[in-house]
């Protein structure tokens, strides 16, 4: 149920693959990645070695909520800068002079547009599909914006993950563009949608739980 690419700018394989693991489970030991791959600890470590080379990632000691604390790896500035962000310095200069001219108001306004947008073209493909059509599309849509979205079903609740957040630098200026995105998703989604987790905040990803209220007959038509 993963939209997440294969390929992590030009590092194809199993080195493609333990850097889209840890860019999303981070912290994360050699025996975890050893686990998720079904390969042996020396083979996931002669490509950390590789990784560690090339200052993609680091490791050290890291605090877990169960037990003692274990040697993992992380992401480095360079391997974050792996994933997409490439808007950011224009993006963000760009949305500081429309805050100094018109006010942060108006910032929210731009992005409340073009996820109004996203939900326009999504329209004919979310209409009366099963709930689970919708959380494939909506995925999909987020995934090809940079978002590395994914959805999972468990014992019958529904949540939605991004590992990345595409506009980090300007959510960290605009925090508030990140209820545009949550209204949103209820919309499209015609769900309760609640935000548990948030990159913003420090956690590894935006992590949402999702609650089917109604029928499945798509999204609810009303704005954004």
């Amino acid at each position: 149920m993963s939209n997440a690419p294969e390929m992590v700018a030009g590092h194809r394989g199993l080195r493609g693959h333990v850097l889209l693991e840890i860019k999303k489970a981070q912290p994360v030991t050699t025996k975890q990645l050893a686990s998720v791959f079904g390969v042996s600890g020396n083979a996931i470590r002669r490509h950390l070695k590789e990784l560690e080379a090339e200052g993609l990632v680091r490791f050290g000691r890291e605090h877990q909520s169960l037990g003692a604390p274990a040697f993992a790896y992380r992401l480095t500035e360079q391997g974050e800068a792996l994933f997409p962000n490439g808007y950011r310095d224009a993006l963000t200069q760009l949305l500081d002079h429309v805050a100094e001219r018109e006010g942060r108001g108006a910032v929210v306004a731009m992005f409340e547009a073009r996820y109004a947008e996203l939900a326009r073209r999504l329209e004919t493909q979310l209409d009366d599909v099963p709930e689970t059509r919708r959380l494939e599309v909506v995925a999909r849509a987020l995934t090809e914006a940079g978002y590395m979205a994914e959805w999972r079903v468990a014992n019958g609740s529904f949540s939605l993950a991004e590992h990345n957040c595409a506009m980090r630098a300007v959510v960290e200026r605009y925090p508030e563009i990140c209820a545009v995105e949550e209204r949103f998703l209820r919309h499209v989604l015609g769900a309760d949608v609640q935000r548990q987790a948030h990159i913003a905040a420090g956690c590894n990803s935006c992590h949402y739980a999702i609650s089917f209220v109604g029928p499945s007959c798509g999204p609810e038509r009303e704005p954004v």
